[in-house]
């Protein structure tokens, strides 16, 4: 196994089992399918939420002078909140969600992550992200879920080329009463002005308006998760016994799904066509695993084409 960190799926599934895999009680993540305060509101108590965007200099980069292009910088926070640097470029969707984990007192984050806050609470954000980094739990617990890619050989990094497109994820947290954006590409937290746990849905909300504004009109590749409280134990709290059915159906798909994402099907894969092709050259020569090829495109052309008539009907 490489000893560096792998590139994981934004899902809400893959990030709630990541978290409860790091000790995390009573958490789970959501995703939002439209950008709205009332339906942050739903979701209350709602911790923060991890934002996905793509990395360009124009929408990212800081004015003239010392302060970002939204907000300004809170040197002074970092004494008072937990923000690191980020030194691995597959890290920030694990760190962005730590930003907000490590932020919310009321979150029960379990004895490891308990231990890793108090043991960098000192330290300044480079040597943070520097510890966090080698983190062996964290590393390995967000390497567990990266898919396996038996074709690459992971220790080998690929060299962004300028034609890539480079996505990242950044955490918003209300801390102390401000609404912070925390970047571990930034050099500080970033302010963005007085924020309850009440207004945060709005706050964060004309935020992140306002960041999506400064990209190129049609761009729709982002996307937001919240991080909320575990829904079921609400759910049972009220009473509310065909919502936690579904919540339980849900949970049961984010296992199967993590679970296939853990598996590497190439092999199997490979041995049932060896084994097909096989027997069809021993049973018709290689004129018949001519034949046999030619058919199943012609089979898989027709389906494309029926479904194609399909969709143009309905």
């Amino acid at each position: 196994m490489s000893s560096g960190w792998n590139t994981i799926e934004s899902d809400a599934g893959v990030f709630t089992e990541l978290v409860e895999s790091l000790g995390v009680k009573s958490v789970e993540l959501d995703e939002l399918l439209s950008l709205d305060p009332d339906n942050l509101r739903a979701l209350a108590p709602l911790y923060g939420v991890i934002f996905l965007f793509k990395w360009t200099a124009d929408a990212t980069s800081a004015k003239s002078g010392n302060d970002p292009i939204d907000g300004h910088y809170d040197v002074q926070a970092e004494q008072s909140i937990f923000f690191a640097h980020q030194k691995i470029q597959n890290a920030c969707a694990t760190q962005a969600i730590l930003s907000v984990l490590l932020n919310r007192p009321e979150i029960n984050v379990g004895s490891a992550l308990t231990e890793f806050k108090s043991f960098v609470e000192a330290f300044d954000p480079e040597l943070r992200g520097e510890t966090l980094s080698n983190s062996e739990l964290v590393r390995q617990t967000h390497n567990s879920f990266s898919r396996p890619t038996p074709f690459v050989d992971e220790s080998q990094q690929r060299q962004a080329g300028d034609d890539d497109d480079v996505y990242h994820f950044i955490a918003y947290v209300p801390v102390n009463g401000v609404l912070y954006e925390l970047d571990g590409l930034q050099p500080h937290p970033i302010s963005h002005g007085p924020a309850t746990d009440e207004d945060f849905p709005v706050k964060v909300t004309d935020v992140l308006y306002r960041r999506i504004g400064r990209y190129p009109e049609g761009e729709v590749r982002f996307n937001l998760l919240a991080v909320i409280k575990d829904r079921r134990e609400l759910l049972a709290q009220i009473g509310d016994v065909d919502g936690l059915q579904r919540e339980q159906v849900k949970r049961a798909e984010w296992s199967r799904e993590n679970t296939l994402r853990r598996e590497n099907f190439a092999g199997l894969i490979f041995q049932l066509v060896k084994g097909v092709v096989g027997e069809v050259v021993k049973k018709d020569g290689d004129e018949g695993f001519e034949k046999f090829i030619t058919d199943a495109r012609e089979r898989s052309l027709k389906k494309y084409q029926a479904a194609q008539l399909r969709k143009n009907i309905s």
